[in-house]
């Protein structure tokens, strides 16, 4: 059976989007950390790893971005994963005045926070703020989790689809240290570092428009090493196996003080 280590409680978001994604029985394994997640696979424990990647409403997930540039593992698929929050307790909407749950949840959920005048307490993640909850049994304080989290911790919902925006999904990437083969609708990621000097960027983007290569995405990270320098991650149409996309990342690399090449996959949809 396939092993996908993912980060959080059985229940996490993470969890099910990896069963979404392999769309058959799978071990999945929980881990408290995403550095702790690439280590077990890149040391076999596991085939593969889950990373949540960027969320709709709160955008990208700095953390895994830090990770991509330091994991010697290969990207192989992604998945757009719907996020239905839902907030767990054992009060009434009423009496709860406290949440806890993953910080970027409790952005999502920010609007109904707010009407309701709840303090947040950030948890390390979804469904581990169900647990806290159940073992604080405290009426005045609740979680914010998904359906099966509920379930599993056998704990009451007291309202359902409170994000936000109901229009709600997470982009997560599958990591392995195999590769994935072209299908023809593929979508390739990769990361680099260019000069601080005018026009630096302009170079590296005009190769994608002189290939006509579609770029859908370009998100910067600090490099953590120097002051107000950047690594740049970009997601684009093709597979890196491709004729015009090898002589693209050629030229690319010649602009560029660093290039890894995250890997290609297969292009998901919204589902």
């Amino acid at each position: 059976m396939i092993q996908v280590s993912f980060q959080g409680e059985r229940g996490a978001y993470s969890e099910a989007a990896a069963r979404a994604f392999f769309n058959k029985e799978i071990d999945t394994i929980p881990l408290a950390t995403f550095a702790e997640v690439l280590e077990n696979t890149s040391m076999n424990k596991t085939e593969y790893a889950i990373l949540p990647i960027e969320n709709s409403l709160e955008g990208s997930v700095g953390e895994s971005y830090d990770l991509l540039y330091l994991t010697d593992l290969n990207a192989i698929g992604e998945i757009y994963h719907r996020i239905e929050h839902c907030l767990i307790g054992i009060g009434t909407l009423d009496e709860i005045d406290t949440v806890y749950s993953h910080p970027q949840a409790l952005g999502q959920c920010r609007k109904f926070i707010e009407e309701h005048n709840m303090k947040t307490i950030p948890a390390y993640d979804t469904a581990g703020s169900v647990k806290i909850v159940k073992e604080l049994n405290n009426r005045n304080c609740a979680s914010i989790a998904s359906k099966d989290a509920a379930e599993i911790y056998q704990m009451p919902i007291v309202s359902n689809n409170i994000a936000n925006n109901l229009n709600n999904y997470t982009r997560f990437l599958i990591l392995s240290k195999t590769n994935s083969s072209k299908t023809g609708n593929d979508k390739t990621s990769i990361i680099f570092s260019i000069k601080h000097e005018p026009g630096s960027l302009f170079r590296i983007i005009e190769n994608f428009h002189k290939k006509n290569v579609n770029l859908t995405k370009i998100e910067s990270r600090p490099t953590k090493t120097n002051t107000w320098e950047y690594n740049f991650y970009v997601d684009f149409e093709g597979h890196k196996e491709d004729s015009k996309i090898l002589e693209m990342l050629e030229k690319i690399k010649q602009d560029t003080l660093f290039l890894k090449i995250l890997g290609s996959y297969p292009s998901a949809k919204l589902s």
